[in-house]
């Protein structure tokens, strides 16, 4: 299946699954600790960015101080596709929601404040009921 590059069909087939769990953003020197499994990854130059279940930083002694919720956007986006992180972040900042975006290669991954996941996944259903809403 290619990726999809067209804003209104990429908003109408976002399909955004909500994961279980409570995710932190963490900073370490060096790699990822045993027993930390991160579900993504940045390199910057103070050190290394993971995103880790809550759990696995809590028994790892990592520190964080934003607990999210991962949800991800099913449709299959370009990594050249214009307009998707626009339209999503401008719908959840309307809603008071801040937002994480990862790209990865076949989906877009968002994390937002876990207490207010459910809110977040209502906005995005919306938006991909009205997709004409989009436009950039």
């Amino acid at each position: 299946m290619s990726a999809e590059r067209d804003l209104t069909r990429l908003v109408a087939g976002m399909r955004p699954e909500l994961h279980s769990g409570r995710y932190v953003f963490t900073t370490v020197d060096g790699p990822a600790p045993a027993g930390v499994a991160p579900v993504a990854t940045v390199a910057e130059s103070e050190g290394l960015t993971l995103v880790v279940r809550q759990e696995e930083a809590d028994d790892a002694g990592l520190a964080y101080d934003y607990v999210a919720a991962w949800i991800t956007l099913r449709v299959h986006s370009a990594l050249d596709a214009v307009g998707l992180t626009a339209a999503v972040s401008r719908e959840l900042a309307r809603a008071g929601l801040s937002c994480n975006v990862v790209a990865g290669f076949h989906h877009d991954h968002l994390f937002v404040e876990h207490a207010r996941a459910d809110l977040a996944l209502a906005v995005l259903k919306e938006l991909a009921e009205h997709p004409d809403r989009s436009a950039v």
